[in-house]
């Protein structure tokens, strides 16, 4: 029986996983490393939430970017911060920046890319001292599906360009995030990051934040997405095609899984990071809410799981 479109994209992905593990296998041995994102755990503590991952093998944490101001956030009080890390043993990932219209690289309020450049310049100080990899950057506004007018592009471009030049002083990389049309008016594919991150033409504006869901939103087919990606790609968000815990739903991990591999994703500096945030467009709404921790117990526990075992399954 013929293959339909999306299962013969699978197979030559397959057949390519195959070959490197038949004829490099020595690229196969180490495993992909797991981070997930504690602002799908709403108000909880820190300790509370870098406890849980800990208990369910997770190694990285992957911070929700709250600076706020001088006295708001984790950077108000970094010793703290680090010290509950070191307690748990806990790596940071990086830092996963917020952009709504207060602080939206797009927006045609003044203030708002003022608020934006300054709070990309505090967290990535923040996540330099932190010891994180990456921060997260979202060139449209969340939770916004139509632009400001005809120039969000051209000031995002702008104004990100403005402060690129921080990512370079502290080493860490700007991950700029696709994601999905009925959320973001603009940079909704992995083709329109690399014609942004073109355009921006900025050696501290290199890499991809990517996410599957997202992917399976917007692209015609998740595992080529993830290889159009390449070695920009330095994050990848992970979770299942309704939003929930990877394992409820259809998303095909095997072929996520192979696609990585194929990148040479499993290596340091590159993180699978859970976050399953549910149905819904007010995406950033989860970071308000009180959350029952047994629920949160699972979405760590069901998400390490499921990328463990397929890991066991299609490597041996």
């Amino acid at each position: 029986m013929k293959l339909q479109g999306f299962e013969e994209k699978n197979e030559k992905i397959r057949l390519a996983f195959e070959k490197l593990k038949a004829e490099q296998p020595e690229k196969c041995r180490q495993r992909l490393n797991i981070s997930f994102s504690n602002w799908v755990f709403g108000l909880e503590n820190l300790e509370d939430s870098v406890a849980r991952l800990r208990k369910y093998g997770v190694d990285y944490i992957e911070l929700g970017g709250d600076y706020g101001g001088r006295d708001v956030g984790y950077q108000a009080d970094i010793k703290k911060t680090r010290e509950i890390l070191n307690k748990h043993d806990m790596k940071v990932s990086g830092i996963c920046g917020f952009f709504s219209d207060s602080n939206a690289l797009s927006t045609n309020n003044n203030f708002a890319r003022q608020t934006a450049k300054e709070y990309i310049m505090r967290e990535v100080e923040f996540c330099r001292e932190i010891g994180g990899a990456y921060m997260l950057v979202v060139p449209g506004t969340v939770g916004r599906s139509e632009c400001y007018d005809s120039s969000d592009f051209a000031r995002s471009v702008n104004t990100l360009r403005e402060v690129a030049d921080i990512f370079i002083q502290t080493g860490v990389k700007c991950a700029v995030e696709p994601i999905n049309s009925a959320e973001v008016p603009f940079c909704s594919t992995v083709g329109s990051v690399l014609d942004y991150i073109k355009a921006i033409d900025h050696p501290g504006v290199q890499h991809i934040n990517g996410d599957i869901f997202h992917m399976h939103c917007g692209e015609p087919h998740v595992g080529e997405a993830i290889l159009q990606c390449g070695e920009r790609l330095i994050n990848l968000h992970v979770e299942d095609t309704n939003r929930q815990p990877l394992g409820a739903a259809m998303m095909d991990m095997d072929t996520v899984i192979r696609a990585l591999y194929l990148l040479g994703y499993n290596s340091p500096g590159h993180f699978v990071t859970g976050e399953p945030l549910g149905p819904g467009r007010n995406s950033y709404a989860i970071m308000f809410g009180q959350h029952d921790k047994k629920i949160l117990d699972g979405m760590v526990e069901q998400t390490v799981a499921v990328i463990r075992e397929r890991e066991r399954e299609l490597l041996g």
